[in-house]
This record gives structure tokens, sequence and C-alpha cells, in this order.
């Protein structure tokens, strides 16, 4: 009876034992050197991203991504050292990855969108843009939504694939901006000396450019007043404060002239018939 239980021990142990634990052994080997790889795959991979000077948010999220997909490899050679029929794993994945992908299509297009704002960075946090339907200062940027304060303090939160289809505008990110404003006088007015008090007034505000030089001119007869055109050059964070307060200055200043600034008015002729 002893003889049969070792012989039928033994015929296990070549059979199962010993396969089964040298499959188990090696399918951990795997487990563990593809994990040890996949890390330093990931961590060179961030290196190199962080060089480039992208995102920090983008970077981890990136180094997640590629650490999930190469980690799914190394499980699947893993099953597949222990025998596991990964073909039919691999095919359930990928339909699930599918019905995943459908159920989520607007989710992962603000995401796409977000990746995308985030590698090619048309604007950064702090910048003032219009985007999205919305205009304001951006206060954040992640993947799905980016966030918003308006010029009030309202906090508005666009997704991501709203902002991307459209138009940019970034008004920061230029260090220069073009103040334009019209000016009109009427037409009984000096047109040479107002304009001679407008370049004047350019001039004596120390915060328009000398370079490029500001732009005086005579843009349009109009209907009821002589336009003129004034446009400086500002350092961008002036632009608000120049635009004001230069309104303001043409006004007082065009008072205590003399020159009228008209405002829309029709003039209507009666003839009398005998």
């Amino acid at each position: 009876m002893f003889g049969f239980d070792a012989e039928k021990m033994s015929q296990m142990m070549d059979t199962y034992v010993i396969p089964w634990g040298i499959n188990i052994v090696m399918a951990l080997v795997i487990y563990i050197i593809g994990k040890i790889i996949v890390g330093i795959l990931v961590n060179v991979f961030g290196k190199v991203m962080a060089r480039s000077k992208y995102d920090d948010m983008l970077i981890d999220f990136v180094k997640a991504i590629i650490n999930a997909i190469l980690m799914l490899f190394v499980i699947v050679a893993s099953l597949d050292q222990l025998g596991v029929d990964t073909t039919s794993l691999v095919a359930i994945l990928g339909a699930a990855g599918l019905a995943i992908g459908l159920s989520l299509q607007g989710s992962l297009q603000n995401f796409a969108a977000g990746v995308m704002l985030l590698v090619f960075r048309p604007f950064k946090a702090g910048d003032f843009v219009e985007a999205g339907g919305a205009m304001g200062v951006v206060k954040s940027i992640s993947i799905f939504t980016t966030v918003m304060t308006t010029g009030d303090n309202k906090e508005i939160i666009i997704p991501n694939g709203a902002i991307y289809g459209g138009n940019i505008t970034n008004y920061s990110a230029k260090e220069t901006r073009r103040v334009d404003m019209v000016v009109g006088i009427g037409y009984d007015a000096d047109l040479k000396k107002a304009k001679e008090i407008l370049k004047e007034m350019v001039a004596a505000d120390e915060r328009i450019l000398k370079d490029p030089a500001p732009t005086v001119a005579v843009a349009e007869l109009a209907d009821s007043s002589v336009n003129f055109v004034v446009r400086p050059w500002v350092a961008s964070a002036d632009y608000w404060a120049v635009k004001f307060d230069f309104n303001e200055a043409v006004k007082l200043r065009f008072d205590a002239e003399g020159i009228s600034i008209p405002f829309p008015q029709m003039d209507v002729h009666l003839h009398k018939e005998d």
C-alpha cells in the first residue's frame, strides 16, 4: 500500500505539482521583473516630459495611463505562463473597452480636448481669455474641464471640448496690446486743434509706449461727427486703465478747449408750399 501511495505521489509531483510550481514561479518572475521594467520606463518617460516643460498634471496623468497599459501586458504575459487562455481575456477586455468608450463619448471628447490643451498650451492659469462662450481669468485647467473667474468674481466651469472646438482668444499671450479708441468732434470744431490735443495727450501719458508709435488720424466723416481713431500701444496690464483714463481725460480736455463732442442728431428741413 505504501509503495502504491509513493508511486502515485511521485506521478502527481511530476505531472502537476512540479510543472505548476515552475509555472507559478515563472509567472511571479515575469510579473515582478515586468513591474520593475514598467516602473523604469514610466519614470524615464516622465523625466523626458518634464524636460519639455509639460504641465505636471498632464505628466502624472500620462504616466498613469502608460503604467496601466504596460502593466496590462505584464499581467497577460503572467497569466499566459500559468496556462490561462488570454485570447478570450483580451477579447473581453476589448469589448468592455469599446462599450465604455461608446457610453462615455462626451467625457472622452472632453478628455481628449483637455490633453490637447495641456500639450499645446494655448493659455495657462492666470491668463485672461475668451473661450467656450465665456471670458475671464483662467483659474485652473484639468483633464475634463477648465475653470475661469469672471471680472465680477463669478466662477465658470467649462467642458474642455467646448473650448478646444471653438476660437480661443488669449488677451494675456503678448506683453503689449493696442488700445483702439474712437473720438468724435463736431463738424464746426477745429479739426487741426483737436488732432494736436489728442497727440499731446497721448505723448503725455507715461504708460503709452513710444515704440510702436501711436496712431492719431481722421478715420471717418460720419453722419453727426468727424471721428478720430486713437491707437496707442501699452503693456497688457495697463490696457483697461489707459482706455478708461484716456476717455475721461479727452472729455474734460475738449470741454476746457471748447471742442464739442456731438451726439447723434438729424437736421429736418421743412419747405412751406405757397
